[in-house]
């Protein structure tokens, strides 16, 4: 949308200092006229004493709505001027300064730029063509009464070049400042409307700095709260289950609630003191979690009742701490949900694949057939920490059920890890059931974009 034209507007407290200035002028003017009677400015030609008080008041009072009018006052008050020179009425001073304040105003308040330069123009031109006709007619005049001709360096003609060079400079004066004043105030206003907007961006800035910060600590406060509380409900049905058949296996599942409950309190306190420790980083960049932590993971899905088979494939780099928080959040999400959902008998694979284009984190479970995609919180936070470290997040529903999820983020730079031996294979955990070839999904081709906005599905929380 094109700026609008840049106007101005008198104010209340600007129009009521115009009003001041007339009275002022006009006390001016008739004390002017009067000392000018007594000094005889015009000789022995002598106007009537009213005629001082009319011009005082013809060329004052205008002034008092001159930023409202400026036009038509500069008129009434140039006109009044000549008026009073031509009758030589004895006062010009006073008149000089109203003349010159009224151009002024042409140049500083009329909005018509086109129309001001031609009030002033014509009213400068008018005033030098009268000039000029006056100083030719009384250099005749004094040339007759000397009986000789005015030559070029006559005093009277070098008085008159005198007069010529002050009316330069007093038309010159008023058109300039009358400018300078317009185009202060232009960018005045500019200078304005830009720390307004600036103002507006800050609290615009500030509200998203906010909502971000919100967004970040509420997928936290779900990826602790929903890992943890998941696996104590597993755990606490299996020990139900097993309580009458079997104490041992009970208590050790029992003790297995005991660490998942204080891993999730030490978590949950790590986060408070992050958010109440003043110029914190955020949670995120916190945590000091790594990839090498997802085999923790995957202990801890075995001990919760989901066979999950981990394997590292390619040579581990090392990976930016953002991107290795956020892979490890999606795992955990991602075994969260098939513990939660997959149901009885299902199975999880989880491999962690480093190449040269960058790092990749694929959780595939067996289970429930998916067969309605929708809304999730659980998927909407691992899309944002896939996006947040530029990377992409796959969820496919598997046709024989359960879901593959799988985060891939480009890396640049990486450098091998020190010590670190690259995995040919699987690397099954103690105590859990390799998934079949039948189950792994390689080679699935990736979503189309019209897929990847439905792929919340009813097995994420």
């Amino acid at each position: 949308m094109p700026a609008a034209p840049f106007t101005r507007t008198p104010s209340v407290r600007e129009q009521r200092s115009d009003l001041i200035l007339a009275a002022v002028m006009f006390v001016g003017a008739v004390l002017s006229a009067a000392l000018s009677t007594v000094a005889e400015i015009y000789g022995d030609t002598r106007a009537e004493p009213w005629t001082a008080l009319v011009y005082a008041v013809a060329v004052t009072v205008p002034l008092g709505v001159r930023r409202r009018w400026p036009g038509p006052v500069a008129v009434a008050v140039c006109v009044a001027y000549f008026l009073a020179i031509s009758f030589q009425v004895p006062e010009i001073y006073v008149g000089n300064i109203a003349m010159f304040v009224s151009l002024y105003t042409v140049g500083a308040w009329m909005n018509s730029r086109r129309a001001a330069m031609i009030v002033r123009v014509s009213i400068i031109v008018g005033m030098f063509v009268w000039l000029i006709i006056t100083m030719y007619r009384q250099a005749i005049e004094e040339a007759d009464k000397a009986e000789v001709a005015a030559g070029l360096l006559s005093p009277y003609l070098a008085f008159m070049l005198i007069q010529l060079l002050l009316n330069v400079l007093y038309f010159g004066g008023a058109y300039y400042f009358g400018e300078r004043s317009w185009h202060a105030a232009q960018e005045r206003q500019v200078l304005e409307q830009r720390t307004a907007e600036l103002e507006r961006e800050r609290e615009v800035t500030a509200a998203q700095a906010v909502a971000l910060d919100r967004v970040r600590i509420a997928r936290e406060l779900h990826d602790v709260v929903a890992h943890h509380v998941s696996v104590m409900g597993v755990q606490a049905g299996a020990a139900r289950l097993v309580i009458d058949q079997d104490a041992e296996k009970s208590k050790s599942i029992l003790t297995g609630i005991e660490g998942s409950a204080r891993d999730a309190i030490h978590e949950l306190r790590q986060l408070l003191e992050t958010l109440r420790s003043p110029g914190s980083e955020a949670p995120d960049a916190a945590s000091t979690v790594t990839l090498d932590d997802i085999r923790s993971l995957v202990e801890a899905s075995v001990e919760a009742g989901l066979p999950t088979d981990y394997a590292v494939i390619g040579e581990p780099v090392a990976v930016p701490s953002v991107v290795a928080v956020n892979l490890y959040r999606i795992t955990q999400e991602s075994l969260t949900n098939a513990r939660r959902h997959a149901g009885v008998g299902a199975t999880a694979d989880v491999r962690v694949r480093y190449d040269d284009g960058g790092v990749e984190v694929e959780v595939v479970n067996t289970g429930r057939a998916v067969a309605v995609l929708r809304p999730g919180l659980g998927q909407l936070g691992m899309r944002e920490r896939a996006a947040a470290s530029g990377g992409t997040l796959e969820v496919t529903p598997r046709p024989s059920g359960g879901l593959r999820v799988r985060a891939r983020v480009p890396l640049g730079g990486t450098v091998p890890q020190t010590g670190s031996a690259p995995l040919a294979g699987p690397a099954p955990l103690p105590g859990t059931t390799p998934l079949p070839d039948s189950a792994r999904l390689p080679g699935t081709p990736p979503q189309t974009p019209q897929t990847d906005q439905l792929t919340e599905t009813s097995a994420t929380s």
